[in-house]
């Protein structure tokens, strides 16, 4: 019975969607690795794996507990485990509990200054689950929420933070609203008839996914000057070359008229633009930025 609920919570918190940030978190920590060295460099992604599933599992089962109650007069959402009485509350808070217990754990084995920072950071993830009941900046939110996860990997491995590895928080963060935007376009008419803040509520579908498009271009722009920062090669050019050509078809898959393929959009898309941008960067770092390369 435990492992029934535990299977349908991890259902429910869409455990597979950590591909989402978790790639961009693991280049945050080559890239500390190549500035400090790579002693005990597995054991600090070790804990810096357990950290993000943990962060990320805890903030998922909060927002389906705040929003239980909007999931449950939402006809896309309605049939998700809380409303439809798949999983109790109760055992949805322990689970947050335990999720919480897990990241604080990793962070203490990380270092001092990680553990420090556990609260705001779980603060920033827990605060996004209330914001679209009063701004429709709620998409920046939840951009930053994963957009720090990058620069968290590495406090992680170097013990301070680098100000240039921000570029990178500043991409994920604009990527993460810009997709989020076009998932939020499914709801417009739900959002407008609940008075729930949105970009698509405020703007429109149509001003919406233009909005999603510029944020999409400025996630590009930041990664250029992350290369410059950080005097990457070849190869993390590519990947952003790669990024672009994903972004431009994700955008060609949706429009105003025609929301259907928001889902390819959403899930399919933005998991290739994460896994390829560690793959190509993760390439850069051990064969152009390696001592005498």
């Amino acid at each position: 019975m435990l492992w029934k609920r535990l299977r349908l919570t991890l259902d429910m918190i869409k455990f597979e969607h950590s591909v989402f940030a978790l790639p961009f978190a693991l280049t945050g920590a080559l890239l500390a690795f190549r500035d400090t060295g790579y002693q005990g460099a597995a054991v600090k992604i070790l804990w810096i794996v357990v950290a993000m599933v943990g962060a990320r599992s805890a903030a998922m089962a909060f927002n389906r507990l705040v929003d239980a109650s909007i999931d449950a007069r939402n006809p896309r959402t309605r049939t998700r485990h809380l409303p439809a009485g798949l999983l109790s509350r109760g055992f949805a808070w322990g689970f947050v509990a335990a999720a919480c217990a897990v990241f604080f754990f990793a962070a203490w084995q990380l270092n001092s200054l990680c553990l420090r920072l556990a609260p705001a950071a779980l603060a920033v993830v827990f605060f996004y689950s209330f914001t679209k009941r009063f701004t429709s900046f709620s998409h920046l939110v939840l951009g930053f929420s994963l957009g720090i996860a990058p620069a968290a990997a590495w406090i992680a491995v170097a013990g301070s933070l680098n100000p240039r590895i921000l570029w990178l928080t500043a991409a994920v963060t604009f990527w993460t609203a810009g997709f989020d935007i076009i998932y939020a376009c499914q709801d417009y008419e739900f959002d407008t008839a609940e008075a729930l803040h949105s970009v698509p509520r405020a703007l429109g579908v149509a001003g919406a996914l233009w909005v999603a498009r510029g944020l999409h271009v400025t996630m590009v722009i930041c990664l250029l000057l992350l290369v410059s920062q950080l005097s990457m090669g070849a190869l993390a050019l590519a990947g952003v070359a790669a990024i672009l050509g994903l972004l431009v078809y994700e955008h060609r898959l949706v429009k105003a008229h025609d929301l259907s393929r928001v889902n390819a959009a959403f899930f399919t898309m933005n998991g290739y633009v994460s896994v390829l941008f560690f793959l190509f960067w993760a390439a850069d770092i051990y064969f152009l930025q390696r001592p005498g390369v």
